[in-house]
């Protein structure tokens, strides 16, 4: 199993940036798919998720309207738009991967600050 995550980086409040996560290993399309994340010094969390076949997604009550989780099955990759940051969305977002098994991948940073 493994998983590349991209599209971390700096961006201002405001702004706007796509996480990425490409997933190899094990049968994508049958397993849900999230986001978390993990400030420094706080426990991680759940940003979203979404069902194996791309239905309703939940989110974060704090990211709601902001955030969209989507996924590719074809590409077998999952993505999380992120729109109008705040400075406590700072963190290291981990793609998830759920079924009767769970997969982390290895985390990418994201600093919003201005």
């Amino acid at each position: 199993v493994q998983f590349v995550e991209s599209g971390g980086g700096v961006l201002l409040p405001g702004g706007s940036l796509r996480l990425s996560c490409a997933a190899s290993g094990f049968t994508f399309s049958g397993y849900a798919m999230s986001w978390y994340r993990q400030a420094l010094g706080k426990e991680r969390e759940l940003v979203a998720e979404i069902p194996s076949g791309g239905g309703s997604p939940n989110y974060a009550d704090c990211v709601k309207g902001r955030f969209t989780i989507s996924r590719d099955n074809h590409k077998n990759t999952a993505y999380l738009q992120m729109n109008s940051p705040k400075p406590e969305n700072t963190a290291v977002y981990y793609c998830h991967a759920r079924r009767w098994l769970t997969y982390w991948g290895q985390g990418t940073q994201v600093t919003v600050s201005s």
